[in-house]
């Protein structure tokens, strides 16, 4: 059982601060930035930043889906989630990009044993890449 990880980056026309504040921002922002791929999305405790505690149903596939529990974590210029039902933890990355800034999520898990294991390190992260990048390009429209 190795580890799997996908990681996608984008650039957005806002300074650091307000795109961390905006990524942060579970109870206004993320509802909208979600992609059709999350359903039942709710904020269950907080709603901003550190402490806030939110619940998801991520439909990877037509087949594949994961219910999410995530605890968030804010320091620096980092949003951590991390789900309470698995190994996965969703990292955003902000960093000063120019007059605006560049966002890195990176989403990584304990993936299965095997030759399930294989396949999985091979194809999760392609198709995790499209979801993360149609979620990165509406923070980028919502930022603009």
């Amino acid at each position: 059982m190795g580890q799997v990880s996908a990681s996608s980056s984008i650039a957005v026309a806002a300074d650091p601060q307000r795109t961390l504040d905006a990524i942060a921002d579970y109870q206004t922002v993320r509802p909208r930035i979600l992609s059709a791929h999350y359903r039942d999305y709710k904020v269950v405790e907080g709603g901003k930043g550190a402490g806030t505690v939110a619940e998801w149903t991520l439909q990877a596939t037509e087949k594949r889906t994961r219910n999410v529990h995530a605890v968030v974590a804010v320091s620096d210029s980092i949003v951590t989630e991390r789900d309470s039902n698995s190994t996965m933890v969703n990292t955003w990355t902000v960093t000063p990009d120019g007059a605006g800034s560049q966002v890195t999520l990176r989403t990584t898990w304990q993936g299965a044993g095997g030759v399930a294991g294989i396949f999985e390190g091979i194809f999760a992260p392609l198709g995790l890449k499209k979801i993360q990048a149609e979620v990165l390009g509406n923070l980028q429209r919502e930022l603009a």
